[in-house]
């Protein structure tokens, strides 16, 4: 007799037919098992039909999937994969307008399944689809059935896109030239040009070249949200796949259509909420929009550049051009040059001899530079006060503006990422930057003078540069969490933190820390973890219960497919299943698939998980990394594999998995959300002990007294 975990006990349903219930061996042929189900049912031909789960998806069951039958699931017994390709091939070649379109409807959902797709696509199945697009009859409903069922059957990756037609290709993109046609059709359309535009240089021309800018930004301005959303994934997929020149002249374009500030006001600032797609499509392009500065930021001065020496000398003649108005005879060479090192020293550079040399590091290079000509040109009046004010102090007060500026560049650009590589999942965006054309400069131009009222604040000299950058890279990354919505409020926070705000909140800080590291109260710290470890664990459990809505992440692009897990309440089962856009929180018995937590195995996290292991190193995403984990169950080689949504999901599911495993809760959640909970349990245990000092060491116990005669005897009293 074969191990248990080689026999699921199942039904297997049939139209017209009583289910049968059987014993399903894992280790017999599904050839022999397709013929003895089939002779109960007294059914001729067995190799014609095929077993598929009756829920879900509904995939074909074959022998590199079977091991993936769980006790108690339902299959049901249907034509097999190739005969149901045959007809459905034969089916969209039919000159009957219904046949055609029911073959294609059923085609669009069958693509789905890998086993079928496989067969389809051998009977050159694609040709045809590629025919019906290309001869262009067929529209409405039919058209979007085809296109369905191509984005399905290429979704497989049996196909290369290099291989399309230029007609065929041509053809998807007149859809979304098109004004009078279907929104689903032009959806679907963009979607299929969005696939495309990754896989190779020539098809990125081609789109690029076919959808111009203009087109796209008319799609985004649709009132469909879905239709706005596919147009905005095929502009990101074309600004990645362009080059560095490209991409300059596609977001110069953008600039000029004010894109920005229709994103700022018609979808940031909608009526709608924002979804998890578009969040990140926002994110990509602002980081692609900042990363335009990461060749100036890696470029250094070159003081034989006469462009550069002029923009340099540009700073110096606006701060002090009544000085410079002096006829060029009346001093000499030397006596100019001596000025002009006086002047430079004024402006805060280093080396005011040569101040190139304070450019030469890289980053933040030449981009501290275009900051610094920019803040001059833009706000005269704030650069001119900045500099003559700071000129006209004491030398050890003086803010040197220069010094200032570069340091300052270097610190955006590091809160900004400016260089970095955009991630594949990341959402966060700042709603702000969309409110601004040229927003890196005019964040520097409120940062610089931030710089100026800190340094007054401090009363600071030459020697505290180091603390002042500190204490305004302190109050930009503080506000920048607020999210402001636009450079205004950013500005209005930035300001009302002040100096003597940020010392509070150290103050603050300091204070909870040191009170925490008293030894009494570190003892009742370490008795009070248990009880708040337990806490925490019936937290994760219970977040597990309310389930979480994961995304199907390919290594080629995002999927709009989703799927969601949830563990049973009595902390049995886990359930999950695919499920469709805008389902927020499915009911437990919509979910098909479930696993035991008894057959539950081990966790695995980042590089250990098989899903990861799948995609080439080149492809690889750290952030995709940091949010992958799976479930090992039955046997080791059957996994559940997950891409948390948010590095705060997959902290609380792999510790809710870990609990169910019998195991530590690792995440750095868990550390986080245990020293908030310790935090306010000692303070309420504390509360009466405000303002008294807890001593390291316990008070000394008293020595027993000499004698005990002060004890009252009660047997006198009795007599």
């Amino acid at each position: 007799m074969p191990p248990p975990k080689d026999v699921v006990k199942i039904a297997i349903q049939m139209v017209g037919a009583i289910p049968q219930l059987i014993e399903l061996q894992q280790t017999k042929p599904l050839a022999s098992v397709l013929k003895d189900v089939c002779d109960a049912w007294s059914l001729p031909n067995a190799e014609h039909y095929a077993l598929q789960y009756a829920d879900g998806r509904q995939t074909y069951i074959t022998e590199s999937n079977r091991r993936d039958i769980k006790n108690g699931s339902i299959l049901r017994l249907t034509t097999s994969p190739d005969q149901e390709a045959e007809r459905l091939y034969i089916g969209i070649q039919s000159k009957n307008v219904d046949v055609k379109t029911d073959s294609l409807k059923k085609l669009a959902s069958l693509s789905q399944d890998i086993t079928f797709a496989q067969e389809f696509i051998s009977r050159n199945g694609l040709k045809q689809i590629y025919s019906i697009v290309e001869e262009g009859n067929d529209a409405g409903e039919m058209l979007a059935h085809t296109l369905k069922a191509f984005t399905e059957l290429m979704e497989h990756d049996f196909v290369s896109w290099e291989n399309l037609s230029t007609v065929f290709i041509k053809k998807i993109v007149s859809y979304v030239k098109m004004n009078a046609v279907d929104a689903s059709i032009q959806q679907l359309s963009l979607s299929i040009l969005e696939n495309m535009v990754p896989t190779s240089h020539l098809l990125f021309e081609l789109v690029k070249k076919e959808v111009t800018l203009d087109r796209l930004l008319t799609h985004l301005q649709a009132t469909n949200a879905q239709l706005q959303l596919k147009a905005m994934a095929l502009l990101i997929a074309l600004l990645l796949s362009a080059t560095d020149a490209e991409r300059r002249d596609m977001m110069d374009y953008l600039r000029d259509k004010n894109i920005r500030q229709f994103i700022h006001k018609n979808i940031i600032h909608s009526s709608e909420p924002l979804g998890d797609e578009m969040a990140h499509y926002l994110y990509v392009l602002q980081s692609v929009s900042l990363n335009l500065c990461e060749h100036r930021m890696k470029t250094s001065m070159d003081p034989y550049s006469q462009e550069q020496r002029d923009l340099l000398q540009s700073l110096r003649q606006s701060a002090f051009e009544s000085e410079s108005e002096v006829p060029a005879g009346t001093f000499s060479t030397e006596r100019r040059r001596s000025l002009c090192a006086k002047e430079f020293r004024k402006l805060g550079f280093m080396n005011n001899s040569n101040p190139a040399e304070d450019l030469r590091r890289a980053p933040p290079g030449l981009l501290a530079l275009d900051n610094m000509v920019y803040f001059s040109r833009n706000t005269p009046n704030a650069y001119s006060r900045f500099v003559l004010e700071n000129s006209s102090r004491e030398d050890k007060h003086e803010c040197p503006f220069a010094r200032s500026s570069i340091q300052l560049t270097l610190i955006l650009c590091e809160i900004l990422h400016v260089g970095e590589p955009c991630s594949e999942t990341a959402q966060a965006f700042y709603p702000m930057f969309f409110g601004q054309d040229h927003f890196f400069e005019e964040l520097f131009c409120i940062c610089i003078q931030l710089v100026n009222k800190t340094w007054k604040e401090m009363r600071a000299t030459q020697e505290d540069f180091d603390k002042v950058m500190q204490v305004v890279r302190e109050q930009i990354t503080r506000t920048l969490s607020l999210k402001p919505t636009s450079l205004e409020l950013f500005k209005t926070r930035v300001n009302a933190l002040n100096y003597s705000e940020i010392l509070k909140l150290r103050q603050t800080e300091r204070l909870h820390q040191e009170e925490t590291l008293a030894v009494p109260v570190l003892e009742l710290r370490e008795k009070l973890k248990p009880e708040l470890l337990e806490l925490i664990r019936q937290q994760r459990l219970l977040h597990l219960c309310e389930g979480t809505l994961f995304r199907k992440i390919s290594s080629r692009r995002r999927q709009d497919k989703l799927w969601y897990c949830r563990l049973s309440p009595n902390h049995k089962v886990l359930h999950y299943g695919d499920v469709e856009e805008g389902v927020q929180s499915p009911p437990i018995e919509s979910l098909p698939e479930k696993i035991p937590v008894a057959d539950m195995k081990m966790l695995l996290v980042g590089k250990e998980c098989p899903h990861t292991k799948e995609k080439s190193s080149g492809k690889q995403n750290k952030d995709v990394l940091e949010l992958a984990f799976s479930i090992v169950h039955d046997v080791e080689e059957y996994c559940l594999n997950f891409i948390a949504p948010t590095r705060y999901e997959f902290c609380l599911w792999t510790d809710g998995l870990n609990v169910l495993l019998g195991k530590e809760m690792t995440s750095e959640r868990t550390q986080t959300d245990l020293d908030v909970l310790l935090s306010m349990e000692l303070k309420l245990r504390l509360l009466d002990l405000e303002n008294i000092s807890i001593p390291d060491e316990p008070p000394p116990v008293p020595k027993p007294p000499s004698n005990l005669n002060f004890c009252y005897d009660f047997s006198h009293a009795e007599q």
